[in-house]
């Protein structure tokens, strides 16, 4: 059967893709994006059968993130110079040869290496993200680009579910084994499925892979939603890297299953998503990220209770979650309301950043509650979101005071 074609006005623009089109971008991103966060829970289980100690088990982490980073840098641009649909296709096949030799690795080595590729190849993600967005209309991107995140909200929270739930009951090799044969399935549905895109000028794949750079200098829009990004996501990377220590530890002793259903609580992190996109369309972006950006930092005052309550902790994670990836999607839409046409380059090197806020205030978290306990990981948290707001707070009122009366809200310079 032929793939569906996009419809295009005259003058060659696409006029969007269905919503059925977008839901199954959205399944296929979860799922790619899933495949990074199925170790979080097993690291206990991994370290027992592979022979690793502790110290050892965050290369686990390390090596998949530096994957994830380099394919980022090196694959996601790609997707400007050519045909996308080939990317994630290819993407998915090569992640599922990846997961089997995680499944079956006998030893340490194997499995970090095993574990780095399935880093660089779930990047593919990030390449529907950008397909996503250079197919739709610019009346809907914003619509569509939620639709697109709220799948990947989902598959970040149901990897760390799944995976505790998977292992405890055939053992940590299970879930690599599953989600090795449900990629080779998506590599088959996405093949015949996705429509093909429109023709791409040629660029150069050192301007590609420098893409980071010359956007961080040049592009002023790029430059400080990138910023917002780091920080925000760095907030996120504080929360989700350390909140095992005090949950595992006295006074709750929680399993690893039950510590991976917290991580249920972010589902409003898909509405957030959703409903963001929505707003954007109607050129409500800047004020969505200013109240998101309210909300994320206030979160951290009910997660800070943490160790006396766990109510409060799950409508933190709620609150965090939603205005996380309400920013999230604000972000694309404008950074890709830059150049439609560059979307992968754009979104990648924006997503550099957020895998460097990432790590970095997972690495920072962990380092504060070993000096001063969970008080000290959310003043951090707290501390990173405020100063987001102090960027984006000064660059209204430099684009207020440059622009003339009446521009749009959510014009592409920032």
């Amino acid at each position: 059967m032929r793939p569906p074609t996009v419809r295009k006005t005259p003058g060659g623009a696409p006029v969007g893709i269905s919503t059925k089109l977008a839901v199954m971008l959205a399944i296929a991103s979860g799922m790619a994006v899933a495949n990074i966060y199925y170790a979080q829970p097993l690291l206990g289980q991994i370290g027992r059968d592979l022979g690793v100690g502790p110290a050892g088990l965050g290369l686990v982490t390390t090596v998949t993130q530096i994957g994830y980073l380099l394919g980022l840098i090196l694959i996601v641009p790609l997707g400007d110079l050519i045909n996308r649909r080939l990317l994630i296709v290819a993407g998915c096949v090569i992640a599922a040869a990846a997961l089997v030799a995680v499944a079956v690795s006998p030893g340490s080595l194997m499995f970090l290496i095993a574990s780095a590729v399935v880093g660089v190849v779930s990047v593919v993600q990030q390449v529907i993200n950008a397909y996503a967005a250079v197919l739709s209309s610019p009346e809907s991107r914003g619509r569509i680009l939620g639709i697109v995140t709220s799948g990947v909200v989902f598959g970040v929270l149901l990897a760390r579910t799944v995976s505790g739930v998977l292992a405890d009951a055939l053992g940590w090799r299970s879930i690599y084994v599953v989600s090795a044969l449900l990629m080779l399935g998506l590599a088959l549905v996405l093949a015949r499925k996705l429509p093909p895109e429109t023709s791409r000028g040629a660029v150069s794949y050192r301007r590609l892979i420098t893409s980071v750079v010359t956007l961080t200098i040049h592009e002023r829009a790029f430059r400080v939603r990138s910023l917002i990004t780091l920080l925000v996501f760095a907030g996120f990377g504080a929360l989700w890297g350390s909140v095992a220590l005090p949950l595992t530890a006295a006074p709750w002793h929680l399993s690893t299953t039950e510590v991976g259903l917290f991580g249920l609580a972010g589902v409003a992190g898909a509405i957030g998503a959703s409903r963001a996109g929505t707003l954007a369309d109607r050129g409500r972006a800047q004020w969505v990220t200013g109240v998101a950006l309210v909300l994320f930092a206030v979160s951290w005052a009910p997660i800070g209770w943490l160790p006396h309550s766990l109510v409060p902790l799950i409508i933190g994670i709620v609150i965090l979650n939603f205005a996380g990836q309400a920013i999230s999607v604000i972000n694309q839409h404008l950074i890709v309301a830059i150049d439609p046409t560059a979307s992968s380059r754009l979104i990648g090197s924006n997503t550099v950043y957020y895998a460097i806020g990432t790590g970095g205030g997972a690495i920072a978290a962990t380092t504060a509650y070993s000096a001063s306990g969970w008080s000290a990981v959310c003043i951090l948290g707290a501390g990173l979101t405020t100063l987001a707001f102090l960027i984006w707070a000064v660059d209204r009122i430099s684009a207020t005071r440059r622009a003339p009366a009446g521009r749009a809200e959510n014009r592409p310079t920032a």
